[in-house]
């Protein structure tokens, strides 16, 4: 049959089982826009592009598909550059569909044009700049498949605008993807296997410590079967956040630069560490030769580029960390406990746990904000984050049960990210409450993106916790830089109650504790549109405790005493 080039990405995109994409028409996307218009494939109109990569992100991660985005050329696609950084930072599976002038244009400085496979080189999977129509099918199976298999990643295709007019003879096929020097990866090394479960058997002070790897692999009932049967506790990063439910007696919440004290001394004294689906990223390592210094050390990654590129390993595991870990289960030996171990980590928990103190008058500590928050949904709510205190405070006191219930940027560290990716995973979850932990300094990234989450009815919740400053910041200002606060200042800042009436949200402003239950409780029953709570938040809150940089994890501040 003859089609279009773009009516033929709308057949390859409803084959790969795409339901929801997040855009912005432009010039060059013409003629992909006028086959959406007739396509059952649902779009949402963004207000800006970089929010069009966010919620493609954040539907990713929620519903654990490929996310798709679609930009125009120049500008439109420069624009998704931190998002598509984003996602890559996380191993995030997303499809970013970039419009490109016509193809007799390209290298002539045409209106609009930008070089998108250029400046995205080094912060995607793989990227495709189209140069036949015929090759269209191809290439749109091609990129999910690398999207989503082996580490999960962004892939970037680039379609000029006459390629997406161009009408050809298409034959729909069926056949399998090959491409040549990729293989995805099937099983793991018996060997090391066999190898990995002796060193755990015979562990006195074995600890697990959990990843983003787990979530992407599925692998978080296997890897609490390990830990149950074993006895073993388990920490995880920023990204492993409900890899391992919270609330279980063996959680020992996160590890590193803002870690629990009890998950930090535990990779102190371990002598064995399982590292799962994990990087060894600075912000968990703390000081490297300090980190795990007495523990024999398990590394298992399906990318193999990653096992000893920080942390030197004593056994190396590459492959999918869910056939890693059904393979392991039969070879481990049940345990009913680790006797002087657990009982160590139990006096550690009680004589150290996470703690907070007493506001000053008219202000609420942000902690009592997500807490309150938790009891409210018993940790059945998805929540994302900005970025900063908001986030780290999001880590420590909500405990997570569930993989995919918790949605922020990690490698990146991504300001304005929360709330699209909100937007992104309420349309994945529509039964789940999605509420974004927000900074007043972060939210005002991507604001607009009210306009969005109204115009679509999406009713999710904004909790800004309203401390006038880049809180982090200010933080590490007040503690490494003299107290001297240079350009952190944010209490020059709009009435979110009346912006978010301007958009047509709901907005509260609340600065009272014990105004705080009876304004999330509130705000979660509203069904048809988005509300943001303003809370007025002690200013000088600090989030505690904290490693300083490059220090190692046993040099903590604050946390064992009141701050």
């Amino acid at each position: 049959m003859k089609l279009k080039g773009a009516d033929i990405l709308m057949h390859c995109l409803q084959k790969e089982g795409v339901e929801v994409v997040f855009g912005y028409p432009g010039g060059a996307v013409l003629p992909i826009y006028d086959a959406l218009y007739d396509s059952p494939i649902k779009h949402i109109l963004v207000r800006h592009e970089q929010g069009a990569a966010h919620a493609a992100d954040g539907y990713a991660r929620a519903s654990g598909k490929v996310g798709v985005c679609i930009a125009t050329s120049g500008p439109g696609a420069t624009n998704l550059v931190t998002g598509i950084a984003t996602a890559y930072m996380d191993s995030i599976p997303m499809v970013c569909l970039t419009g490109q002038v016509a193809s007799g244009l390209i290298g002539k400085d045409a209106f609009q044009e930008a070089d998108i496979t250029g400046i995205t080189l080094p912060i995607t999977k793989h990227n495709y700049q189209l140069e036949r129509t015929e090759d269209l099918a191809r290439v749109i199976k091609e990129a999910f498949y690398i999207a989503r298999t082996n580490r999960p990643g962004p892939v970037v295709v680039d379609l000029p605008k006459d390629l997406m007019a161009k009408v050809i003879d298409f034959v729909d096929d069926d056949e399998p993807v090959n491409i040549r020097g990729y293989r995805v990866l099937k099983g793991v090394n018996a060997g090391q296997i066999i190898s990995a479960a002796e060193m755990i058997n015979q562990a006195q002070k074995p600890v697990i410590y959990a990843g983003g790897g787990v979530i992407a692999a599925n692998g978080a009932d296997e890897l609490k079967e390990l830990a149950e049967k074993a006895r073993i506790p388990v920490t995880t990063t920023l990204m492993g956040m409900g890899a391992f439910p919270g609330t279980n007696y063996l959680s020992l919440g996160m590890l590193g630069m803002h870690g629990t004290r009890y998950a930090n001394y535990a990779i102190g004294e371990c002598d064995v560490l399982i590292a799962v689906g994990v990087r060894f990223d600075d912000r968990v390592t703390g000081k490297l030769e300090t980190f795990a210094p007495n523990a024999k050390v398990i590394h298992i990654d399906i990318d193999a580029a990653e096992i000893g590129k920080n942390k030197e390993v004593d056994i190396p595991i590459v492959g999918d960390v869910k056939e890693a870990l059904q393979a392991l289960l039969p070879r481990i030996e049940a345990r009913e406990e680790l006797g002087e171990w657990h009982e160590m980590i139990a006096r550690w928990k009680d004589e150290a746990p996470l703690r907070y103190g007493s506001p000053s008058q008219g202000r609420i500590m942000p902690q009592h904000i997500i807490e309150k928050l938790f009891d409210i949904t018993k940790g059945e709510a998805i929540i994302t984050t900005e970025v900063g205190q908001n986030q780290m405070w999001a880590c420590q006191w909500y405990l997570y049960k569930h993989p995919r219930s918790f949605i922020s940027s990690g490698g990146l560290g991504t300001m304005g990210y929360g709330f699209p990716a909100a937007i992104g995973a309420k349309l994945a979850c529509p039964d789940k409450k999605v509420i974004d932990i927000a900074g007043d300094g972060s939210i005002q990234m991507n604001i607009q993106e009210l306009g969005t989450a109204v115009q679509y009815k999406i009713p999710i919740v904004i909790c800004i916790l309203n401390n006038q400053y880049l809180g982090m910041v200010r933080q590490w200002q007040e503690l490494f830089h003299e107290g001297r606060y240079s350009y952190t200042d944010m209490s020059h800042q709009p009435d979110f109650v009346k912006l978010a009436e301007a958009y047509g949200a709901i907005g509260m402003r609340i600065d009272r504790t014990e105004d705080v239950e009876k304004a999330l409780l509130e705000a979660l029953e509203v069904t048809d549109r988005p509300v943001i709570i303003d809370f007025q938040v002690e200013r000088e809150a600090g989030v505690y405790p904290m490693v300083p940089p490059g220090e190692s994890l046993l040099n903590m501040l604050g946390g064992d005493e009141l701050e």
